[in-house]
């Protein structure tokens, strides 16, 4: 027998329904995923615009895209980028929209945003007005881990119905521009199990999800650091970015395999602290475009002119994370092991008590020499 409005069931269906704080956190991930199989998106601001990676371009993802735009979309870059193509020195400053004309041919798109690709354009493209959402569309496009490349069109004004019927997604402006903080902001933990490692058989693992419940970072902690003695030494602690290359197959490339685990040594040879390995491959770019960081430096360029020239800014991690994880597990204060001066600030200005730098020099290899030197030199890491 079915029960009235207002009954007790329809209240039990009624909690069922989406925490209205998270919805748009949803909108985003899932916005994410579509352009990453290629899908467009269209995004709500002030104009509304039509966006479409062009990492994952397609011939289908142009179709649906012109379903929605009321005009030629045009390709959004970043200044290096665009300036290399423009075949102009580069001029510091916002994304820079060119024109695409008759060039929607999905593989000259792509490369067109992939400096590692092979250059088939024989005459430079023409430069476009920048279209109102351009810091958001590469924003969405970023969050993705793609090249930071977007087409973006106008609409028309039936756009959202059109959107509708093709069954493709919209997603808020500011939402984006909001989302990583959100995310950090918003981890929680979901398991913590005793795992005897190599350096230390007093170790535990923990690990954190967003709420999105799609990238997760993990602790590992020796001993208990969050039980340190409020008169005692800080506990140690280490943010470390993960990097398949180094720290599972051993690349000489970098210096994060041994930082790794010098650090853990360190920590077990004290007997506490702990070790924030965090989901941020290639200082926040994603494993792909570190790989493809790698091809530009096989030509000669340094591991920061290379991400500049991907699009990528020099650092792209956001140590709101590494915030988040330390004060849910309860540890208040923390002596950082790092070179890096920028981590110091940037944790501090987050209102982790650092109480000092420890050091965590590992000794060049022959193959990362110039890695360790553009380190100091263009970063100011502290290697001396």
């Amino acid at each position: 027998m079915a029960q009235p409005r207002g009954s007790q069931a329809d209240q039990s269906a009624a909690s069922f329904l989406p925490n209205p704080d998270l919805l748009h956190i949803r909108s985003v991930h899932r916005a994410v995923a579509d352009l990453r199989r290629g899908t467009p998106v269209l995004l709500l601001g002030n104009p509304d615009a039509v966006v479409l990676a062009a990492d994952t371009v397609g011939s289908a993802g142009l179709v649906e895209l012109a379903a929605l735009a009321a005009g030629p979309p045009v390709l959004l870059l970043s200044p290096v980028r665009a300036a290399a193509l423009l075949r102009r020195p580069v001029e510091p400053g916002p994304p820079i929209a060119l024109r695409t004309g008759g060039l929607l041919d999905p593989a000259l798109l792509r490369g067109m945003a992939d400096p590692t690709a092979a250059q088939i354009l024989a005459d430079p493209p023409e430069q476009a007005a920048l279209p109102a959402p351009a810091t958001a569309a590469l924003a969405l496009v970023k969050l993705g881990r793609l090249l930071p490349a977007a087409l973006v069109a106008p609409v028309r004004a039936d756009a959202a119905a059109q959107a509708a019927r093709l069954g493709l997604l919209s997603v808020a402006a500011e939402d984006v521009l909001a989302f990583p903080d959100e995310a950090a902001a918003g981890l929680v933990q979901v398991a913590s199990v005793h795992v005897p490692l190599a350096a230390s058989a007093d170790a535990r693992l923990v690990s954190f999800r967003a709420p999105d419940a799609g990238i997760e970072h993990m602790a590992i902690l020796i001993g208990k650091p969050e039980h340190a003695d409020a008169a005692g030494p800080a506990s140690l602690a280490r943010v470390h970015s993960e990097c398949f290359t180094g720290d599972l197959l051993g690349s000489l490339r970098c210096d994060c395999g041994p930082q790794l685990h010098a650090a853990l040594d360190r920590m077990a040879a004290e007997g506490s602290g702990v070790l924030l390995y965090l989901a941020q491959e290639g200082r926040g770019i994603g494993l792909t475009s570190k790989l493809r960081a790698y091809a530009l430096q096989d030509r000669g360029l340094d591991t920061l002119d290379a991400n500049r020239a991907l699009g990528w800014h020099a650092d792209e991690r956001n140590f709101l994370v590494a915030a988040t994880m330390l004060d849910q597990l309860g540890i208040r204060r923390i002596r950082l092991l790092t070179n890096n001066p920028d981590k110091l600030t940037a944790l501090a200005a987050l209102g982790v008590e650092i109480e000092a730098r420890e050091p965590l020099v590992i000794q060049p290899n022959g193959i990362n020499n110039h890695y360790l030197v553009t380190k100091m030199r263009r970063f100011g890491h502290l290697l001396g």
